[in-house]
């Protein structure tokens, strides 16, 4: 399943692999693609969404 999610905290690359490493701690083989500019992010899951919307937010980044 794709996810587009808008991550408003979300400001530079380390951010960026902070989400990228919460999402793949629950799911290893997630695909993760961000996008600082606009905020969003993209996770290629088998997960459900509020187990990634989870993941994220324990990372320190709230979803919208």
């Amino acid at each position: 399943m794709t996810l587009q999610l808008k991550v408003p905290k979300m400001a530079c690359s380390a951010c960026v692999n902070t989400i990228t490493k919460a999402v793949q701690a629950i799911d290893s083989a997630a695909t993760v693609e961000a996008d600082v500019k606009t905020k969003l992010v993209t996770v290629q899951t088998a997960k459900s969404e509020s187990d990634v919307r989870d993941a994220i937010a324990s990372a320190g980044y709230p979803v919208s």
